[in-house]
């Protein structure tokens, strides 16, 4: 997981949310102080200029009213010196005396006060005093000059019954002092706030990390537990709302390690199972694309789960000729696949079921397959055993019944006929016979009721007594050949039925040799085991149908067998009882030149022969 650095972190966000909440406070209060400030300066200010004012005017008035002696100073010397200690205020810029002319009487400045003296003035704000009869309201003004702030006002003098006007008074007082004031505040304000906020962020340092901290633990935990250890606990400070996710925290790895353990307990259970399984699990996502595979699957379809991930099954399986698209599967349900190749026949039985999600929506599919070769086989062989076993059986029933019919309408009085149609009946009727009971012998076999007897038996020369018993029986037509060790052979057996395969394999050797023709017998021990060759030079038969004559009721020459009286049967009878013995049997063959039928029988062993 990639790290997150202080700038990113929630500790770095708290301390600017601590900071920011701080200024805007500070912003608020300090801008409604400093509002609340500057009104109330201003209004002292004017409050105590006014004053003043009110106190020259009256001196002013009383000057312009007192009646003047011969030899007395002039007006405009008292009045010059009435405001003259007034102009002690430093906060005056200019102040002017006027008469109803209007000329200026007396005046101070920060400039030349004489120069105003005796000039006649035009000033808006002093004419409209002596025309409307109305002092003007004082008001701020800022010099254009010295971008000084200025409080300018007229203040009428009337005489002494107040109803004339006789002169006014013009002033002009600096403000600066009260800005001043509010830019001292202001600094003083700016450092406080500075050092709030210095402050602010180290108590936000501190506070931000005890609440951050248990986060980072959770965080830190969090980590650990995405790798899958369940095994730490996050500490528990406190029982506020950090406490209490803390405690959630741990509560939810506890339940995690359990639903994990739990989870994984079911993953090895499906994953044994899957494994263990003799048929094949192939599962899809809901698009078709193979995500799971066991092995027998792959076994079967030859194909790793690495070469088929990601491939859709309709392709993996071969199922474009039966499917036109994947949804299709759930309505076939279940079908058969023919992976045959040339070196091998191979059927599968694939089941197709949905997987749904918690919302009962299509997901994926599961594919179940098995090898069902076999199974086609055997139900093949029970079909054509059936037909085999009816036609082999509805023949001779055929011609009996002809046989007889012919008897019951009369032929049994013809001398001559009778004995013939009897003597066919009765070869008929043997013939069902001997098919009945191999029948019965290969059920009995199929069903392992059939026990063996076994012996301790010298089979050389076992074999030559069964030899002996042909030749003595044979045409002259053909001979007999041995070839065939001196060497004493064990072997654990039982000898009827072992006669029994010996006459089936001998009789075929004697039915299919031509006239001075021979049959070679061999037997000889490879390794562990006992082999014996019985060789004729007959008409031989094809390479595809070899391995078929162990098959019931299968005949190269059907017609020439039953007229030979064979059941198809025979070989078949030989191979069971050889595999009862643990041997094998199989046949070689070349057209035209004769067959070999081979089999083996497990020897036995040293120390057993001694104890027996």
């Amino acid at each position: 997981m990639k790290k997150v650095g202080f700038f990113q972190s929630v500790r770095l966000k708290l301390i600017v949310v601590y900071i920011l909440l701080l200024l805007l406070g500070i912003q608020v209060i300090g801008a409604y102080f400093v509002d609340r400030l500057e009104t109330q300066l201003k209004d002292n200010f004017k409050v105590s200029i006014d004053g003043q004012l009110s106190s020259l005017t009256y001196s002013l008035q009383n000057a312009f009213n007192t009646e003047r002696e011969e030899g007395a100073a002039p007006l405009s010397t008292d009045l010059q010196g009435l405001i003259s200690e007034f102009g002690n205020n430093r906060e005056i810029r200019k102040m002017m005396v006027v008469d109803d002319k209007p000329n200026v009487l007396a005046a101070i400045s920060t400039g030349d006060d004489q120069s105003l003296v005796g000039k006649k003035v035009t000033d808006q704000k002093i004419t409209r005093v002596f025309l409307f009869e109305d002092p003007t309201e004082p008001v701020e003004m800022q010099d254009s000059e010295s971008n000084s702030r200025l409080y300018v006002g007229t203040t009428p003098i009337t005489n002494e019954a107040g109803d004339e006007i006789v002169g006014a008074l013009y002033y002009e007082f600096y403000m600066g002092s009260i800005y001043e004031q509010l830019e001292e505040i202001n600094s003083i304000f700016a450092k406080g706030t500075v050092l709030a906020i210095t402050v602010t962020a180290l108590l936000g340092i501190l506070v931000a990390r005890t609440i951050t901290k248990p986060l980072t633990e959770m965080k830190k935990q969090a980590q650990i537990m995405a790798t899958g250890d369940f095994s730490q606990k996050v500490d528990v400070q406190g029982n506020d709302e950090l406490g209490q996710l803390a405690h959630t925290f741990n509560d939810l790895n506890d339940k995690l390690k359990l639903s994990q353990a739990t989870t994984e307990g079911e993953r090895r259970k499906l994953s044994s199972v899957l494994s263990n399984m003799s048929d094949g699990v192939i599962a899809t996502d809901r698009l078709g694309a193979i995500t799971l595979m066991n092995a027998p699957a792959s076994k079967l379809i030859g194909q790793t789960f690495e070469e088929v991930q990601g491939q859709s099954l309709v392709d993996v399986l071969d199922l474009s000729d039966q499917l036109e698209d994947i949804s299709e599967v759930e309505e076939a349900g279940s079908m058969i696949i023919d992976l045959s190749s040339e070196e091998a026949h191979l059927l599968l039985k694939a089941n197709f079921s949905v997987v749904e999600d918690e919302y009962h929506e299509m997901n994926g599919f599961i594919s179940v397959i098995s090898d069902v070769t076999e199974q086609q086989r055997v139900e093949k062989e029970r079909r054509e055993f059936v037909s085999n076993v009816s036609h082999e059986l509805r023949t001779p029933l055929t011609t009996m019944r002809s046989y007889i019919e012919a008897l019951n309408d009369g032929a049994w009085q013809d001398p001559d006929i009778a004995p013939r149609f009897l003597d066919v009946t009765q070869n008929e009727t043997d013939r069902m016979i001997r098919l009945v009971n191999d029948l019965l012998q290969l059920t009995k076999m199929d069903h392992k009721e059939t026990s063996l007897i076994k012996d301790r038996v010298e089979f050389i020369g076992f074999f030559h007594q069964v030899i002996d018993r042909f030749e003595m029986n044979k045409d002259e037509k053909v001979d007999f050949v041995r070839n065939m060790t001196n060497k004493n052979m064990y072997v654990w057996m039982d000898k009827d039925k072992i006669t029994q395969v010996l006459d089936n394999v001998i009789s075929n050797a004697i039915k299919y040799s031509p006239e001075g023709g021979s049959i070679r017998f061999d037997a000889h021990s490879t390794k562990k085991q006992l082999r014996v060759s019985i060789t004729d030079e007959g008409i031989g038969m094809p390479a595809d149908t070899v391995d078929k004559i162990f098959d019931r009721f299968y005949r190269v020459d059907k017609s020439r067998a039953r007229e030979m009286g064979g059941t198809g049967l025979g070989l078949a009878i030989a191979r069971e009882m050889i595999e009862a013995h643990h041997g094998k049997i199989w046949a070689e063959s070349r057209e035209g030149k004769g067959t070999t039928v081979h089999f083996t029988l497990p020897l036995m062993n040293q120390k057993r022969r001694n104890q027996s």
